[in-house]
């Protein structure tokens, strides 16, 4: 393993910016080489060279939480990002159940650990942030039938003073000089992996469905409008044509409670088409489901006849 040796930084991860206090005189090689070799299962870090990849779009577990590039081999000894994505969509779920504020930070620092140019080895999460996480997803993975994964076995972190990825309740580790958002996915926004069966099996019961591209969206209070670019072509509407009418004349859809969680399908770099299913409340078109198309346009209009034959 080559040598290391650099001063104490910025960490860059979910919040952008997290600064890690520890001694100045700890050396950064000591302290990755005890921790690398303490946990890493499948992955022989000192015969395979380390290699810096962009995480890709399509990695919905771990696109957009704020860093661009994952080091490979990852913490669970994945050595492509085919392999890493192919792993970290089985997790796309237990993120969406939202059981805890830093599931998603804690998966991804294993996944697609993010590549810091200071470092040549990836920074593992610290133990604090997996016990945080599986106190908080335990018992409801346990009542689904699934165990705690000894992969994610929390005494493999490193703890004390060694450098890792902490939670965002770790105060003593790190100062936060930015809002940690985005770590937890919004209610309404499914995930690519499970969006196309989602979208199917919720369309009858929605009272809304509309096939639209984004134009933009704000804040206002908690919920985020969102306004629809162009013409939306209207896939179900259940209720009167003056209700239809009213709606259409706001033609703006809401995402409620959206100031801390994230929706991919509203990043500013994604376009193309979206399928939003929804219902009315108090007189607003309020979003429950809305899922960025990823195939192409053939195969959407094949997915939308399939949805229309539906015996609601």
């Amino acid at each position: 393993m080559a040598d290391r040796s650099v001063a104490l930084f910025a960490l860059v991860l979910a919040s952008r910016v997290l600064v890690f206090k520890a001694d100045d005189n700890m050396k950064l090689d000591e302290v990755a080489a005890s921790v690398i070799s303490d946990f890493v299962m499948s992955a022989e870090f000192g015969t395979t060279r380390s290699v810096c990849k962009p995480v890709p779009s399509t990695m919905g577990l771990c696109h957009g939480i704020g860093y661009e590039a994952l080091r490979l081999p990852n913490l669970l000894g994945h050595e492509s990002v085919k392999e890493a994505q192919q792993q970290a969509a089985a997790w796309i779920p237990l993120v969406s159940k939202r059981c805890h504020s830093d599931t998603r930070k804690f998966l991804c620092s294993l996944f697609a650990p993010a590549c810091l140019e200071e470092l040549s080895e990836a920074v593992p999460p610290c133990r604090s942030l997996c016990t945080a996480v599986r106190d908080g997803c335990l018992p409801m993975m346990s009542a689904f039938g699934f165990p705690w994964p000894e992969a994610f076995n929390c005494s493999r972190f490193p703890a004390g003073e060694e450098l890792c990825i902490p939670g965002a309740e770790d105060a003593g580790r790190v100062e936060v000089t930015e809002k940690d958002k985005g770590t937890v996915l919004c209610d309404a926004c499914s995930p690519a992996s499970e969006g196309e069966s989602d979208i199917q099996k919720n369309f009858c019961s929605s009272q809304f469905a509309f096939r639209l591209q984004i134009g933009a969206s704000s804040l206002e209070g908690v919920d985020l409008r969102v306004v629809p670019q162009g013409r939306s072509r209207i896939l179900r509407w259940e209720g009167s044509e003056q209700e239809q009418q009213a709606a259409m004349e706001q033609s703006v859809l809401w995402l409620l409670e959206a100031t801390n969680c994230s929706c991919q399908a509203l990043e500013e770099h994604v376009v193309g088409p979206l399928l939003a299913l929804g219902n009315m409340r108090d007189g607003r078109m309020v979003l429950s489901r809305l899922m960025k198309w990823s195939r192409n346009e053939k195969e959407l209009k094949k997915f939308i006849r399939k949805l229309s034959r539906q015996p609601c």
